[in-house]
């Protein structure tokens, strides 16, 4: 069975989060920090934070646009919150 996983990261640059999705959350983390994203390359290094597993593409993808709006972000901020504040996360 293969999964689709929506995931955060935390750059430990600039202090804030990238959120994206994958069929392989690990290697993608791995090309995030070999400087193969151009949405990432100057935010390295990066941390992954949370990851979720969905069935289908399409709820993956779904889930990672929720998490693009503010109220994803603020659904975000509480699932995560301690260890965002752990972390000391800037939000936008």
């Amino acid at each position: 069975m293969n999964f689709y996983y929506t995931y955060v990261l935390f750059s430990e640059r600039d202090r804030k989060l990238y959120l994206g999705y994958s069929n392989n959350v690990f290697r993608r983390l791995t090309e995030h920090n070999n400087g193969e994203n151009a949405s990432t390359v100057n935010r390295r290094p990066l941390i992954l934070i949370y990851y979720e597993a969905h069935l289908r593409k399409e709820d993956a993808l779904r889930r990672e646009s929720y998490f693009k709006t503010n109220s994803g972000k603020r659904t975000l901020q509480i699932m995560l919150k301690a260890t965002l504040d752990e972390l000391g996360y800037l939000p936008k």
